[in-house]
């Protein structure tokens, strides 16, 4: 059994606290498989909330950025108060009434405080690992960032201590008196899969197609 997340009044859930998990196996795997997450912060004293690119290494989850957006700005000295989510959709969840109809789903929300990363050892072992969340073996495939490219982004750290991941499967659940009403019920699936590679307009027609894009983009 994997090791589990402590939990905190802010990681558990009001509604449907069956579907909460704190593992780290399922934290994990769902961070891994989700292309993208969404940001969230204050600004201004109003909330604002940005989809943007990350990658777990370990226990500590990597934000992309730009060094001139409003999260990398209200970072330092002491950190960003941040809540990341990331969520994977499985099925569409249509029931016989319009109340419950929902989505089979995998979420993770993680909250803290968030670090700018200054060291550009780290900085640089965190965008490598952001272009093989992409697709693995893309980082040794592309130019390294340059010097001027380092500085122009931002790369804020997070670590996973207060986080919970919730998950809905199954069915639709009608209400009994529902049940032989004459509309059609049940799961619609949902995934996420690549299509064929398109070269660039511009791409040297002698360029080969990398191994590591002839396969489904993960395991």
């Amino acid at each position: 059994m994997s090791p589990a997340y402590q939990t905190t009044p802010r990681t558990t859930p009001s509604r449907y606290r069956e579907r909460a998990h704190y593992d780290s196996y399922t934290v994990h795997r769902i961070l891994d498989e989700a292309l993208f997450c969404h940001l969230g912060y204050v600004r201004d004293g109003g909330p604002v909330v940005l989809p943007t690119m990350h990658v777990r290494c370990g226990e500590t989850l990597y934000i992309h950025g730009s060094t001139g957006s409003g999260p990398m700005l209200g970072a330092r000295p002491a950190g960003l108060p941040v809540c990341v989510t990331a969520t994977v959709v499985d099925g569409l969840v249509l029931a016989r009434s319009a109340m419950h109809h929902s989505l089979n789903y995998r979420s993770v929300v993680v909250m803290g405080t968030a670090r700018v990363v200054d060291e550009d050892a780290e900085k640089l072992c965190a965008l490598h690992a952001l272009l093989d969340h992409i697709r693995p073996g893309r980082a040794a495939d592309c130019r390294t960032p340059n010097t001027r490219e380092l500085a122009a982004t931002a790369v804020l750290a997070l670590g996973l201590v207060e986080v919970s991941a919730k998950v809905r499967q199954g069915g639709p659940v009608d209400d009994p008196e529902d049940r032989l009403l004459p509309h059609w019920a049940g799961v619609i699936p949902m995934s996420l899969a690549a299509g064929t590679p398109q070269p660039a307009d511009d791409l040297d027609p002698a360029t080969p197609l990398p191994q590591y894009l002839t396969g489904e983009r993960r395991p």
